[in-house]
């Protein structure tokens, strides 16, 4: 059904960014040191909704997430449907809390509908890919200079997700034994 257009899906969760950067391994040269240094800081965290054909749309704070903050997004993302669209959730508390639930019925009148991962099930969320991409391939050491050029290479890659920046989800094929 999404394949002909019958409706459009979107995976959506949130995922923090700081001046602690994700660095699983890194080189270098024989006798030289790399560094990258680390700081706290303040998070950005950002809430996106991401289809399988790399449709992507980002909301940005720089408090908490919230049970309200994720509503308001949601009725922000909700207005600018045309189509029979479903967002994928996980359970988290702020998607799960009694002022959010009630809130899936007025966009049900939008046409859009929530629908729940099984729990523990991260792995069925296809943004996870997502966020893992932009912390541990698209953002650079450089980028983790300070909160402004964070922010910045944030905002570049976040703008050109399904142009420069591309997942290709594979869609199995559907046999009939």
């Amino acid at each position: 059904m999404e394949q002909s257009g019958f409706l459009n899906i979107y995976f959506a969760d949130e995922s923090g960014f700081s001046l602690t950067p994700c660095v699983p391994y890194g080189w270098q040269k024989i006798g030289e040191t790399q560094s990258i240094p680390t700081r706290r800081s303040s998070q950005i965290n950002i809430f996106g909704l991401l289809s399988r054909d790399n449709k992507f749309e980002s909301y940005w704070t720089e408090g908490s997430n919230t049970s309200s903050t994720i509503i308001t997004f949601l009725d922000d993302f909700v207005q600018k449907q045309a189509t029979r669209t479903i967002i994928i959730l996980d359970n988290a508390s702020i998607h799960r809390s009694e002022e959010f639930v009630n809130q899936v019925e007025k966009w049900k009148e939008f046409d859009v509908e929530i629908f729940f991962l099984p729990t523990y099930s991260p792995h069925l969320n296809l943004i996870e890919t997502l966020w893992r991409k932009i912390k541990y391939e698209w953002l650079k050491p450089k980028d983790f200079h300070c909160m402004k050029t964070l922010r910045d290479a944030l905002q570049a890659i976040l703008v050109t997700i399904g142009d420069k920046y591309f997942i290709d989800f594979k869609q199995p094929e559907m046999s009939i034994i």
